[in-house]
């Protein structure tokens, strides 16, 4: 017999850090509509969200829900072709529902990145969720003519998601961290952009991100994506592109 030497430190590394993943905030207690509303996503944009990860927020049901009516939602979620992994924390009863289900609590998103005035308690807090079309959106062209991009002139706060369905987006103002810029063509920022970017959301791989001055979070084409929790020096504040060169996203900066 041989003694087993093996240290923990050999056997795996253990860490905490940044990983791309939405956040589902539940607001009705109706399985059959969350499955056709997170199916319809997933219809639309399958690279960025078939087989995502996504916490299930319950903090914001009118009422208490039981386990099974949490086990229905999570099916529901499994049914529209996501897989949730945990439960968001919010309050003692979502804790004894995590418990009961089997999976952890996510307490905090992306806390590291959010400035000190603008934090606000677990249960509230701006996860990065679902993108939602933009209130400036205007609508989709009519059959035949060129899609037109969709000019976005505010500042994009934290928890907030603009997104440009059929068209690339043009935002000239800055992304604040835990806020998503999302379009189905390119992306060009002109300001600051904190948050995160996703461009070619319902899989062109031709899409390109652009940025005036780079802090992200996460940049994605067509569901490839980087996270950063440290912007590497080169990148910091400076204008970059990012695309996709094969099954790799490329970041460089714009000037010379």
């Amino acid at each position: 017999m041989v003694a087993a030497t093996t240290s923990a430190d050999s056997v795996c590394d253990l860490r905490f850090g940044q990983v791309g993943i939405a956040n589902v905030r539940v607001l009705a207690n109706d399985a059959a509509g969350l499955r056709e509303a997170l199916a319809e996503r997933v219809r639309k944009a399958p690279q960025l969200f078939a087989r995502a990860a996504v916490v299930l927020d319950l903090g914001h049901l009118p009422q208490d829900i039981d386990r099974d009516a949490a086990a229905a939602l999570l099916d529901a979620v499994r049914d529209a072709g996501m897989l949730p992994v945990a439960l968001a924390y919010g309050t003692r009863h979502i804790e004894a529902l995590a418990a009961a289900l089997g999976l952890p609590l996510i307490a905090k998103f992306r806390a590291a990145y959010e400035p000190a005035a603008e934090r606000v308690p677990a249960s509230a807090a701006p996860a990065p969720a679902l993108p939602q079309p933009a209130v400036a959106a205007t609508p989709p062209p009519a059959v035949g003519a060129a899609p037109a991009t969709l000019h976005h002139a505010q500042p994009v706060r934290s928890g907030q998601q603009i997104y440009a369905e059929g068209r690339d987006l043009v935002v000239t103002a800055n992304v604040a961290a835990g806020a998503e810029v999302i379009g189905d063509g390119s992306i060009h920022i002109y300001g600051n952009l904190r948050g995160r970017a996703l461009a070619g959301a319902s899989g062109n791989e031709q899409a390109r991100i652009y940025c005036r001055s780079f802090h992200a979070e996460l940049v994605s084409i067509a569901g490839r994506y980087r996270t950063f929790e440290e912007i590497p020096d080169d990148l910091a504040g400076r204008a970059v592109q990012c695309w996709l060169d094969g099954e790799k996203l490329m970041i460089a900066r714009l000037e010379r």
